[in-house]
């Protein structure tokens, strides 16, 4: 007599319907090919149908994990890449509040330097005025001196 992991006990057929009867009251069953067997033919069968489905099922839930995995890779890549062009960003916006700083500070200076030359400006008239008038007064003493000798 040998066992098998499928439940089949193997064992020499004599043809004898005796063996039958001694196999009956121990809840073994003989099958098509006279191999004795622990399980019932419909249990062997439905035992054998869910090894198969269980089988399919971890397979699926193989493939599934293969593409949830490359799904989790995908997800950490496009991260990283939000993350670059987050930095890029960041960046850029430092660099326009840096120049828009830059440009106040230049309009300030341009402020300033208008307001210096118009000051100065202010006193170049003045003193326009001021050496228009000696002018004036030094013409009126060469014409006095003139008009008198």
């Amino acid at each position: 007599v040998s066992t098998q992991s499928t439940g089949v006990v193997s064992t020499q057929s004599t043809g004898n319907l005796s063996n039958m009867s001694i196999v009956d009251g121990s809840g073994f069953d003989i099958d098509d090919i006279n191999k004795i067997r622990v399980l019932d033919n419909e249990t062997s069968s439905k035992t054998l149908q869910l090894r198969e489905e269980c089988k399919e099922f971890v397979d699926k839930i193989d493939d599934f994990q293969h593409i949830v995995n490359g799904f989790i890779e995908l997800m950490e890549s496009l991260s990283s890449e939000v993350e670059r062009e987050k930095l890029k960003a960041i960046g850029a916006r430092n660099l326009l509040k840096s120049m828009a700083k830059q440009r106040e500070s230049q309009q300030q200076q341009l402020i300033g330097l208008i307001h210096e030359k118009r000051t100065q400006l202010e006193r170049y008239r003045i003193q326009l005025q001021s050496l228009e008038k000696a002018e004036s007064e030094q013409q009126e003493f060469i014409d006095q001196f003139i008009l008198q000798k």
